[in-house]
């Protein structure tokens, strides 16, 4: 199969581009590199440098691919609060500009990356994807937007589209020195360096944490399932809902340290618990997390330990 990947050089798209090319297909990337890195492409798949704000970038890039993995955005509630404008552009127009000349250069299928974060302060825990949506952010207004867009295109043309709502996706290759860094590499990096983490918030506020092969499998469930699907939105996560001082007790257990952690205010956009229900991807994808919170995050400390490693003797 001939498949194009945006955001391919990115944290979760680099190991999409993995699975796809280990399976044997075609890979296209395309990535303007601002947040991901030419280290984590795979060497057999092909790079196109370029925006998913760039018509004629995106139109090279999914000429001839049978499905489109439409994981390209801008993350990250705090940095859509500092930037909405540039939020919109990339993941709403971005989103539009990968469904528009998908269409028009025959693919059968785009897969697109969503976000928990749609359902914001959701009534219902664990949600399902039937719950009112209640975006509490600029990144979540924009991912809604781009699932409409989806619908849209897959109920007016030739285009099927599948959504699939990630939830705090984590595993190697996601940097905690980057900007708008999330919470388990800040807090195992932290733990790692003896520093003290900081909470925002109590600490009680709960999240359904999901390891990043899991994700993976879905994203090539999705591919793989039958016309039906086509139009379907679907949770990607476990259903098990874990508090940050959890996570936080769990690291330290996997480092072997006691965790100190500093309180801090909740951060502006921030939810108290997220959750997903989970049923509807095992019914229509067959797919289901295999990798728990303590497996993964051992994986990701090795990963980091490793990194960190490596750095060091660069230097």
């Amino acid at each position: 199969m001939r498949a194009a990947v945006t955001g391919g050089a990115g944290f979760i798209g680099s190991h999409l581009v993995d699975a796809l090319v280990e399976r044997g297909d075609d890979v296209v990337v395309l990535d303007d590199l601002s947040t991901g890195r030419r280290q984590n492409l795979n060497a057999a798949s092909r790079l196109l440098p370029g925006s998913v704000t760039d018509p004629r970038r995106v139109a090279e890039a999914v000429r001839g691919a049978e499905v489109v993995f439409h994981l390209a955005a801008l993350g990250a509630v705090g940095r859509s609060i500092a930037d909405p404008v540039g939020t919109n552009r990339v993941n709403v127009e971005g989103t539009l500009n990968v469904l528009v000349h998908s269409r028009d250069a025959g693919v059968r299928r785009v897969v697109f990356a969503s976000s928990s974060s749609v359902y914001g302060a959701a009534a219902a825990v664990p949600t399902p994807e039937s719950t009112p949506l209640d975006p509490r952010s600029p990144y979540a207004v924009s991912k809604l937007a781009a699932e409409r867009y989806c619908t849209v295109f897959g109920d007016l043309f030739d285009l099927e589209t599948i959504v699939l709502r990630y939830f705090n996706v984590f595993g190697p290759r996601q940097r905690p020195d980057a900007a708008y860094a999330a919470v388990i590499p800040c807090f195992a990096s932290a733990l790692a360096a003896g520093v003290r983490p900081t909470v925002y918030g109590d600490g009680t506020q709960s999240r359904d944490f999901t390891y990043v092969s899991d994700v993976i499998a879905a994203n090539l469930s999705a591919a793989d399932a039958p016309s039906t699907v086509s139009g379907s939105i679907v949770n990607t996560a476990p259903g098990r809902p874990h508090t940050v001082l959890e996570l936080l007790g769990t690291l330290g257990h996997v480092l072997g340290v006691d965790p100190d952690p500093i309180f801090a205010d909740p951060r502006l956009g921030d939810i108290r618990s997220s959750c997903a229900d989970p049923r509807r991807a095992e019914a229509i994808l067959g797919w289901a997390p295999q990798v728990s919170l303590v497996d993964g995050l051992r994986r990701y400390v090795t990963w980091l330990t490793t990194e960190q490693l490596s750095s060091s003797s660069n230097s």
